[in-house]
């Protein structure tokens, strides 16, 4: 049985569990609940939720006010454990916060605060519309997701390249590390609609693979 560490909050622990359950031979170790060892894992999924904690951006933070309801004991573990998934070739896929997780963990920077992303709408309805750089997998490819969110990658992270943008503004939705095993990050949350099984489906097939 191989094993997907991760941290999933209450809220969105059965959906994430849905996708599990209908792909036989990976299971979900959640650390919010139990204690996991990082150096066990296949692969780490890293999951949505509040802002990075202000002592993990190394960025100026002009209004503090804008970092809302961290989680540093969180951070700290997510941090640690891309650290080490990152050393060792593991499949990573990260989402929402996570996403940008991956995007500060390599050096990136955050846009704090951005407008017109974070409607009530957009958090279960597929209404945002992307454009995709030329050479995406068509299996990553969605004419428009449901991406709600009140921060952004700026500065790009050492070795990522953009895999797709919202097509209004350019804020950046999607990535992955160039020359690297499996590592993807998406802004939207494919947990939250199964028109997404495809992203599990490639991750898990990654992490059988380890």
């Amino acid at each position: 049985m191989a094993n997907v560490a991760s941290w999933v909050r209450e809220s969105d622990e059965a959906l994430f569990r849905r996708f599990f359950d209908a792909y036989l031979g990976v299971k979900l170790s959640n650390a919010r609940t139990q204690d996991v060892d990082v150096k066990a894992m296949d692969g780490l999924l890293i999951t949505g939720g509040d802002d990075i904690s202000a002592e993990f951006l190394d960025q100026e933070i002009p209004d503090p006010s804008l970092i809302r309801d961290p989680m540093p004991d969180r951070d700290a573990w997510e941090f640690e454990a891309l650290e080490y998934a990152l050393e060792k070739g593991k499949p990573v896929f990260a989402i929402c916060r996570g996403h940008q997780m991956l995007n500060v963990a390599l050096g990136g920077t955050m846009l704090l605060d951005i407008k017109g992303h974070n409607a009530p709408e957009l958090k279960s309805q597929n209404l945002q519309p992307l454009r995709y750089a030329g050479d995406v997998d068509a299996r990553r490819k969605f004419a428009q997701v449901n991406s709600s969110h009140h921060q952004a990658i700026d500065k790009l992270g050492d070795g990522l390249e953009v895999e797709a943008w919202c097509a209004a503004d350019d804020i950046v939705e999607q990535v992955r590390i160039r020359d690297y095993p499996y590592a993807v990050g998406v802004q939207y949350h494919p947990e939250r609609d199964w028109l997404y099984k495809n992203l599990f489906e490639d991750f898990f097939n990654q992490v059988l693979k380890k």
